[in-house]
Order: C-alpha cells, then structure tokens, then sequence
C-alpha cells in the first residue's frame, strides 16, 4: 500500500501540475474561465485515452465496471470542473502562489466535512492543526489597503475583490477534495484486476465526462469560445498534455495508497509553484505571504498526522 512508486508519481504529478496550471493561467486572458478550464479536458481527453490503451495492452486486463463506476466518475469530474475554475478565476485576481497555497486547504476541509456529516470528533491535536492552517490563510487574505496590487477601474478595491481570491482558491480546495474522494471510488469501481489498468479506465471515464458537459455547455452558452479553443491549439495541446499526464499520476497514486496520503505529498506542489512564480512569472513572495504558507502547510501536515 505505502510502496515507493505513489510517491515517485505524486511529486511528478505534482511538478506536472504546476506547469500545467502557469499554462492554463496564460490562457485565461483569451479564453476565459471557463475555456481555460476546458482546455484541460477537451485536449486531455485524447492522450488519457492512448494511456488507457497503453496500459490495457501492457497489462492484458479488460475492464469490469461495477454499477457505481459512472456515478462516482461524474461527482470526480464535475468536482474537479467547479475546482478548476474556482482556482483559474482566482488566479486573475491573486498572485499565482498564494492562489496555490489556498487550495491546499483541502485537507483541511476534509476534516471539518467529515466532522459535520460524520459525526467524527476531532483529537485535541487535530484541533490545533485546523486553527494553525486557518491562522495561515487569514494572514494571507487579511485586507490591507491596494493588497497585492489590485486595482479595479481605477480605483481601490472593495473588501469583497480583496477577499475574493481567497473565497474562491478555499471553495476549489474543497470542490478537489469531493473530487478525490470521487476518483478513488471509480478507481475501485473499475474492476480491472490492475491498480494501472484501474487507475488510467478511471481517468479515461472522468475525463469523458468533463469533456462532454463542458463541451455541451458552450455549446448551449458561448460557441465562440469553443472557436477560440480551437484556434488555441498549441498552448492548448501543451496544457491538455500536462493535465492528462499529472491525473494520470494522481490516480496512480490514489490506486496505490490512501487519498490523505497522496495529497498530503502532494503539498510540494506549492514548492514547484514558488519556482514557477519567480522565473517564469517575476512574481514575488512577500514575507507575510510566506508565513501564511508556513503555517498553512504546519496545519495540513498536523491533520494529516492527527
């Protein structure tokens, strides 16, 4: 269960992540939220699919689906739609970084999800644990005259812009932590015989999901925008490539260990993010920031170890 590869394939996924992620915040300013959001589905579907062929015919296994395969595809897919731009959005408003560190919120969420529907009550140290990553993303988002540079038609911010970003990177934590819980029911779901062939037919199926609904729903609101993704191909090929490629390494991961596990590693995220934001981006992380992502991640690791 806790063997050496989900944590090779964590951190890559990881490292895949960001990049992917610096890409599809490029690609906001010409497509929009939810183009961007789509870029990762539309052009990520084609290579899960060669994975999922790939693997299939290394491992000689044919998928069994049980009857909660789909239903549990679904929830993954459409959580991770409503994560992405949640993220993307916040992305236009915050630093890079900072939008980073408040998705990973979501183990923290977890716990307090699993204290109000499960009825699970918490350790005094998992207490302590939820109170240091709280105090972290306060001490990021607290509103302070023109925070990070925002400006709003030329004038100062309203408190609700200030906070925004903060608002909607939590709220993407939490729709990524649904969608986690999700993915690793389909893997389980798949009945192949293979945590390989398990992991890439349950990223073939959410990826089909996600492509068809966002997919349909330009279709039905903003057509032109699906023209625009089109045009985009090249960045958008180069996005849906890494996005593939990092879920297929998170399902990896997911398949071979528990979910906390995975994501708690996947926390080095925020480490290739600091890298990307100050080579590729020129963006730099203020000492109040940099606090804020100490104690965020003290807490997360704390919950996880509670």
């Amino acid at each position: 269960m806790f063997s050496g590869l989900w944590i090779l394939t964590t951190i890559a996924a990881a490292g895949c992540q960001s990049l992917r992620n610096a890409l599809q915040r490029g690609l906001t300013v010409t497509l929009g939220t939810v183009g961007a959001t789509h870029v990762r589905f539309l052009f990520g579907l084609p290579f899960a699919l060669i994975f999922f062929a790939a693997v299939l015919a290394f491992t000689g296994t044919t998928p069994h689906l049980a009857p909660s395969f789909w239903p549990a595809a679904a929830v993954g897919g459409i959580g991770q739609i409503l994560a992405t731009a949640c993220m993307l959005h916040a992305m236009r408003d915050r630093s890079f970084l900072v939008t980073i560190a408040y998705t990973k919120t979501e183990p923290v969420q977890v716990a307090l999800f699993g204290l109000i529907v499960l009825a699970e009550v918490p350790t005094p140290l998992l207490i302590v644990a939820i109170l240091i990553a709280t105090a972290g993303v306060l001490v990021m988002s607290w509103p302070r005259g023109l925070a990070d540079g925002l400006v709003v038609a030329d004038r100062p911010p309203t408190r609700w812009e200030r906070l925004r970003p903060a608002v909607l990177g939590i709220a993407s934590g939490g729709f990524f932590g649904l969608a986690a819980v999700a993915f690793k029911l389909a893997i389980r779901a798949s009945g192949t015989g293979h945590f390989l062939a398990d992991a890439s037919t349950a990223l073939a199926g959410s990826l089909a999901i996600q492509a068809a609904v966002l997919t349909l729903w330009l279709l039905l609101r903003d057509r032109g925008v699906l023209i625009e993704i089109l045009r985009a191909w090249r960045p958008s090929l180069a996005a849906g490539f890494l996005g593939a490629l990092a879920s297929q390494l998170w399902f990896v991961g997911f398949a071979t260990a528990p979910v906390a596990a995975v994501r708690t590693l996947g926390l080095t995220e925020i480490l290739f993010a600091m890298a990307l934001s100050r080579r590729l981006m020129k963006e730099r992380l203020r000492r109040r920031e940099a606090i804020g992502i100490a104690l965020l991640i003290a807490g997360v690791a704390l919950v996880l170890n509670a």
